[in-house]
């Protein structure tokens, strides 16, 4: 499954069920740009599992703002529609899959 774009008008029903992780991220930002092929490794590996997501932090930051973001990349975690976790800063696969249990 290919990582799935969320704006302000679907993020609250991609996330409002099942596992997914968020990423809030920006275009010019260099770690940002070094987490990208970790989560689609993380989106091919468990596709069907986990939905893989991202927030551009300078369209939407009002979705930055409700949840805490003050650097990018972070990483959010959630399941059916509970956040259930945070991460800033680049992650690896290992670090991805044992935050969302899989």
């Amino acid at each position: 499954m290919s990582i799935q774009h969320l704006t302000s008008a679907n993020f609250d029903g991609v996330t409002g069920s099942g596992l997914c992780l968020v990423e809030f991220w920006a275009t010019w930002c260099g770690p940002c740009r070094m987490q990208a092929p970790v989560l689609d490794e993380l989106a091919e590996a468990h596709d069907g599992v986990v939905k893989v997501c991202k927030v551009d932090v300078d369209e939407y930051p009002a979705l930055s703002e409700r949840y805490g973001v003050m650097s990018i990349p972070t990483l959010v975690f959630f399941r059916d529609g509970r956040m259930i976790g945070k991460a800033v800063g680049v992650q690896s696969l290992a670090q991805l899959e044992s935050a969302l249990g899989v």
